[in-house]
């Protein structure tokens, strides 16, 4: 899918991606950690007037490493980003990768980030949404297992009037994983007409697995339209039933749920190649 493959080792040869104006893009971005040492890498990306850029992102790594990666997004008006993050983390690693997302006039970015967990895993996402109808869509869901730990974070301010923020984010825990969802809107004072939504939904699949969640809504205008919804539980019981009944074996049965759970987040995606992208690592990782 990508045009150009760019390869970040253990904080090595962070690049600066440029788009030009009207240009279009596709660029897989690797970063990849092995060892026990720590390092960083700083990445800068601006998108031009009109430009278009689809930014495959991966992390991945084999150690007891400390790694972090910082990432800045600037976006011209009428700019349009698709941004899908994996991150396939060693169970024993720590990772960090934070990323300023900043927007401008009738700009697009879509995000949807797609992680496993670690010993301790963190993504991060702070955007500074102009309004002027620039559109967002933050997205996610986390897959946990064992006893890794996922933390998927995200702040958004809204600072001009006519913007528009959709937000999903799903996650499925099971064994002795944790699960960390933080998920902030700011709406300053100004900002009318925004229309921001904001919704997590976790399932806990065993009695030691654990979910954090926390939304938050912020409003300092008038002539808003805000919501945000958090659900955290099992399985339905009622379902699963049903589908036994059918002659569904009750593993299989609760793969197809769960995966039908998450698969929302798939459903959002614009992008023909990333939505085909997260439909099969969710289903890899529902049916292994």
């Amino acid at each position: 899918m990508a045009d150009e493959v760019l390869v970040i080792a253990n904080g090595a040869a962070a690049p600066v991606i440029a788009v030009g104006a009207g240009e279009s893009r596709a660029i897989a971005l690797r970063v990849v950690s092995r060892g026990d040492g720590a390092h960083a890498a700083a990445v800068r990306i601006t998108v031009a007037e009109g430009g278009r850029l689809e930014l495959f992102e991966s992390y991945e790594g084999q150690g007891s490493y400390l790694a972090q990666t910082s990432l800045v997004l600037e976006l011209a008006a009428g700019a349009a980003v698709e941004r899908l993050v994996l991150a396939e983390e060693d169970p024993e690693g720590v990772a960090v990768s934070d990323a300023e997302v900043r927007l401008s006039a009738d700009a697009s970015f879509g995000q949807t980030v797609l992680v496993s967990g670690a010993r301790r895993q963190r993504i991060e996402t702070r955007v500074g949404h102009p309004g002027g109808h620039a559109q967002l869509r933050l997205d996610g869901a986390y897959l946990l297992s064992g006893k890794r730990h996922a933390d998927i974070t995200t702040v958004v301010t809204h600072q001009g009037v006519d913007g528009v923020t959709g937000q999903l984010t799903k996650g499925v825990v099971r064994d002795q994983a944790r699960g960390v969802f933080q998920g902030r809107i700011v709406v300053a004072e100004g900002a009318d007409r925004t229309d921001a939504r904001m919704g997590h939904h976790a399932l806990i699949l065993s009695d030691r697995a654990e979910v954090d969640a926390k939304p938050e809504l912020e409003i300092y205008a008038d002539d808003v339209s805000c919501a945000h919804g958090n659900t955290v539980g099992a399985l339905d019981e009622d379902a699963l039933f049903y589908a036994e009944q059918r002659g569904i074996p009750a593993d299989e049965a609760k793969a197809l749920l769960t995966e039908a759970f998450v698969g929302e987040v798939a459903d959002r995606i614009g992008h023909d190649g990333a939505r085909e992208i997260v439909r099969a690592w969710l289903a890899e990782r529902l049916r292994g």
